[in-house]
């Protein structure tokens, strides 16, 4: 048996209209290449990466910090409510086969941190600002010679994703 590939989107929680448009062109792009996309299920990048995902016909998972199915955003088909706040961070990295990052702020430097100490392949953003922007193309410490890898649109990201993940 074959397993399906899941791609966690991590990144902020509120977006403007540019950050949207990136974050559904991802799911969109998850979505045809047949990859799952699993995120923390709230608002933001993971909504409108939701949205793109079930616009393309994919499925999408929801890691939720709270215990409320209810909170998760109306575009998650599996929604998986933890009770455990923001360490269900490290659930929506072990999640995926590949990370892709979209803006963030300090809850996505968390994740992005996670799936760097788990070795998980993760790609940036780098338009998108944030920490994609500032981890683009870097290593996250010294201790590894591999970096982050910088994509401009949602589908080289997705290329990159797709020689990386294993």
């Amino acid at each position: 048996m074959t397993l399906q590939k899941i791609v966690s989107v991590i990144g902020s929680s509120s977006v403007d209209a540019k950050v949207a448009k990136i974050a559904h062109e991802v799911g969109v792009a998850i979505a045809r290449r047949g990859y799952l996309l699993a995120c923390g299920g709230l608002g933001g990048v993971m909504e409108a990466a939701c949205k793109g995902a079930k616009s393309a016909k994919g499925t999408t998972i929801g890691i939720l910090p709270g215990s409320q199915k209810s909170d998760a955003n109306p575009f998650v088909d599996i929604v998986l409510p933890t009770g455990i706040g923001l360490a269900r961070n490290l659930l929506v990295v072990l999640a995926g086969d590949g990370i892709i990052a979209i803006s963030g702020g300090s809850g996505t430097l968390c994740e992005l941190a996670y799936a760097w100490q788990f070795g998980k392949p993760i790609v940036a953003i780098v338009p998108s600002g944030g920490w994609a922007q500032r981890f683009g193309g870097q290593a996250l410490d010294d201790r590894r010679m591999d970096k982050i890898e910088a994509a401009t649109t949602p589908d080289e990201a997705l290329d990159i994703l797709a020689r990386l993940m294993k």
